[in-house]
């Protein structure tokens, strides 16, 4: 398969943050220890919406070292976002209505849920090797195509 030019992969990419579901989120502690967790979440053009409970080790993470990586899609089309993460604080309704809709769950519902906006440093996607070569589509928070 041939590669595709770097503009096909930059609205590759963002058809799937806009249609894709969950991603993998991976964070790690101060000591480390790396933590892996599948989310839903809401892309709204500029970062991404992700809760998860607010004791887990994401939420702790998250708040307390604020970088993160997220990848999407499989392996053979993967899309990885290195990013910055903050506590969302107060949803408006539109936008917990908006996040509900799109992942089919609703975390204003549970108990002890919180909210993270993570604004994308770097996103790379790729197919196979030959798609290796260019993979940076954003670079310290800059489309580059």
């Amino acid at each position: 398969m041939e590669p595709r030019p770097l503009d096909q992969r930059r609205t590759d990419t963002l058809h799937r943050l806009d249609h894709d579901e969950d991603v993998w989120v991976a964070t790690a502690d101060a000591a480390g220890t790396p933590y892996l967790v599948p989310l839903s979440f809401l892309w709204d053009g500029e970062t991404l919406l992700i809760s998860t409970v607010a004791t887990s080790p994401t939420a702790r993470n998250l708040r307390a070292g604020g970088r993160v990586r997220l990848t999407a899609g499989p392996t053979r089309d993967v899309v990885l976002i290195e990013g910055t993460a903050e506590p969302a604080g107060d949803l408006t309704a539109e936008l917990g209505d908006a996040f509900a809709v799109k992942t089919g769950f609703d975390p204003r519902t549970l108990r002890n849920y919180e909210y993270f906006r993570i604004r994308p440093q770097r996103i790379q996607a790729w197919r196979e090797a030959n798609e290796l070569a260019g993979r940076d589509l954003m670079v310290g928070g800059e489309w580059r195509v």
